[in-house]
């Protein structure tokens, strides 16, 4: 069944397994979370034991994200954080929106393949750990879970529409006949006052209470407290709600009832609801929550929410991750099907993402002028006032010909603004009409002020990053040259923290008919000033190079020329010169990984070629020549430390695990020879290191 003003009540097998869960293992709140046909996404999919709308700021997870329920998913393990402390060190973006002494589990749904997650919570009293059967029996209710799903494929699908539903904790089990609600009532409470269930909705009042809080109980039953009593509207008393029904405890505050009458609440939870005792205080005066003009406060859930919106803002990094986190997070929040994101450029407003938007649309509205009366956004950047239109009706009277460009139906204009500096806008759009009450707007317009700093960072970062991607490619070859008898292939990956680039640097140099030179470095660091000095490092070794100058007395230039220019910064290098006349390789070694060498029979391992010190470091100092036979099918894999060393391993051991994978892989395509051996070293996430490789084999 669908409530037409609320989350979805279906139900079925498996809402009944998963009330049967929360149940069994005594939480107070589960959340079922199912993973959305691409894969990259956590969507809510049903809540026990709470308000839908306390999840709203989790509706969609990302699976990049730092949550534990993402983190359970992405690295296929259950996931326990026994306390709110444990939740500030481990997830503090999570933690900001929790603020309540609680303990919770996020254990993977996996069956024939991986469905999604179980969220579970706790109240304080829990004890700090989990034993081995409590764990077993997760882990059997998500098979129990999967299964399910398995068998409902089509409709527990990860991109059910709908939104998230409400499944009552009480669903495969029998509840007293209603006429005993009082009943329970008093068994909860030493002496009953109200009664409230889990939406924070009046279910029962006395006359006592409906005395005191001065409004009739007909008028109450059915109604949030904060929503029928003026008084109580304010995000503080909703607060005070949401804290007891997250974790489980009682919960006392005190109100005043204008004009005078001091008011105390206790507030008693457990799975079915809130009981309520409400009595007068003696207290006569309490530090109001709020103070001056009377205004519409926004609900406790949307300052939550816009918590944890702002503290995701302030870890996206290019545009684009702005535009994913308000695509993804800000317009479900919101119930928007649109988005744009123009920056002002020249006089026009340029699109720099959208979603919801057909391609033609896109076109239309791209590069506009930024007094044109075309869209209201030209308007909201320029004056820095947001816009909102209800309908389209709203938006024909002033802009008439906006309603045919899109088909939208609603829309939230948003100036994006810096210390009164315009730097773009953002538009909200709806398929259908849709109201803006006040406390909506104001969320809208706080939020406005985030996305504008997460936005001026992010361009800022990509003009960086452009410049820094350019700068690094103009320093490394364009192209290998075609040397006979040599089949070369080569890589570059920038580190995926900082600005992607980096010290690394390799380079094949002709010399003449008969003799090549292989040349491979890297740099410390991973900013402009490592790739400078890398750029300086590798002219000074062509320049040596080019000249038939011996690998050792090319080393020893380059490190008088890094000793000259003191930069602070140390170079290792390895250079192999190849002799095709005399069929002989000669090496030298700057305090460089040794490189690979596999022979035509398939014996592969690391070359032993004697380091000299780092170049820069001492003057004088000289470097070791090794000589080695260059027979046909030769194969020499030249590489810098990225792609062997990682935390807590053995660098020999990853050397050798290297030289396996060389050994193993299909000499026919050297580029396909690469592609393996970076995959199978994990260069293809996160690196904190600039990785490169240079292989060269020998056909004659």
């Amino acid at each position: 069944m669908t409530r037409p003003d609320g989350p979805r009540t279906d139900t079925g097998p498996l809402d009944a397994a998963f009330a049967e869960t929360v149940r069994r293992t005594g939480a107070s709140i589960g959340a079922l979370y199912l993973l959305a046909t691409d894969g990259r996404l956590l969507r809510l999919d049903a809540v026990c034991g709470a308000p839908v709308e306390f999840a709203a700021p989790w509706a969609k997870v990302p699976l990049a994200s730092p949550a534990p329920v993402a983190e359970a998913v992405r690295e296929e393990r259950m996931v326990w954080v026994a306390s709110q402390e444990e939740m500030a060190r481990s997830y503090p973006r999570t933690a900001m929106v929790l603020p309540y002494p609680m303990s919770l589990v996020a254990a993977p749904i996996t069956g024939v393949r991986q469905w999604g997650c179980l969220l579970l919570m706790w109240s304080a009293a829990r004890p700090p750990h989990m034993t081995p059967r409590e764990r077993g029996n997760i882990t059997s209710s998500c098979r129990r879970l999967a299964r399910l799903l398995e068998e409902t494929a089509e409709q527990a699908a990860g991109d059910r529409t709908g939104g998230p539903r409400a499944v009552p904790v009480g669903i495969g089990r029998r509840y007293a006949p209603p006429e005993l609600a009082l009943a329970d009532f008093v068994e909860r409470l030493p002496g009953g006052s109200c009664a409230l269930d889990l939406e924070g909705r009046f279910t029962y009042v006395s006359s006592g209470a409906a005395e005191l809080l001065g409004r009739d109980a007909s008028r109450l039953l059915g109604t949030q407290p904060w929503q029928s009593l003026r008084w109580l509207d304010d995000p503080f008393y909703e607060d005070r709600y949401r804290a007891a029904v997250i974790s489980r405890e009682p919960v006392s505050f005190t109100a005043c009832r204008p004009p005078e009458q001091w008011l105390e609440v206790h507030l008693y939870p457990d799975e079915s609801g809130i009981s309520a005792r409400i009595l007068p205080s003696r207290a006569q005066e309490r530090a109001s929550p709020a103070s001056g003009p009377p205004v519409m406060p926004a609900r406790a859930g949307q300052l939550y929410q816009l918590t944890h919106l702002a503290a995701a803002l302030t870890e996206v990094v290019g545009v684009q991750d702005v535009v994913d986190l308000v695509a993804d997070q800000i317009m479900p929040a919101f119930g928007a099907q649109g988005l744009v994101l123009s920056t002002a450029e020249a006089g026009r407003l340029r699109i720099t993402g959208h979603r919801g938007y057909a391609d033609h649309t896109i076109e239309r509205l791209d590069g506009l002028p930024l007094d044109t009366t075309f869209t209201p956004a030209g308007q909201a950047l320029t004056t820095g006032i947001p816009a909102f239109f209800a309908d389209a009706e709203e938006m024909r009277r002033t802009h008439p010909d906006a309603p045919l460009v899109s088909g939208k139906q609603a829309w939230a204009f948003l100036p994006l603004i810096i210390s009164g500096r315009p730097v773009g806008v953002c538009v909200l759009s709806y398929d259908h009409p849709h109201a803006f009450p006040a406390e909506e707007r104001a969320v809208l317009t706080s939020l406005a002020g985030l996305i504008a700093q997460a936005f001026d960072r992010a361009r800022l970062y990509d003009t960086k990053h452009e410049l820094a991607h350019g700068l690094q490619q103009a320093l490394l070859p364009r192209s290998l040259p075609s040397i006979d008898g040599l089949r070369v292939s080569a890589r570059y990956l920038p580190a995926t923290r900082g600005m992607d680039i980096g010290g690394d640097f390799y380079d094949l140099i002709r010399l003449g008919d008969t003799a090549a030179a292989a040349v491979i470095g890297d740099v410390q660091g991973h900013n402009v000033a490592a790739a400078a000095l890398m750029g300086q490092v590798r002219t000074g070794v062509h320049a040596h190079a080019a000249l038939g100058t011996p690998p050792d007395q090319v080393l020893q230039r380059a490190n008088e020329l890094l000793s000259d220019l003191d930069p602070d910064l140390f170079t290792s290098c390895l250079y192999a010169h190849l002799d095709f006349s005399r069929r002989r390789v000669t090496l030298a070694s700057a305090g460089h990984p040794p490189p690979i060498l596999r022979l035509s029979d398939g014996k592969t391992g690391p070359l032993e070629v004697p380091p000299g010190p780092l170049l820069g470091i001492d003057p004088d100092a000289t470097f070791p020549l090794t000589e080695i036979p260059l027979l046909e099918g030769t194969l020499l894999a030249l590489y810098t430390d990225g792609l062997v060393e990682a935390p807590g391993v053995d660098l020999d051991d990853s050397i050798a695990r290297l030289a396996h994978d060389l050994a193993e892989a299909d000499v026919g395509d050297l580029d396909v020879l690469i592609d393996t051996v970076l995959s199978r070293a994990g260069t293809n996430g996160q690196r904190l290191d600039d990785v490169a490789l240079l292989v060269l084999q020998n056909i004659l």
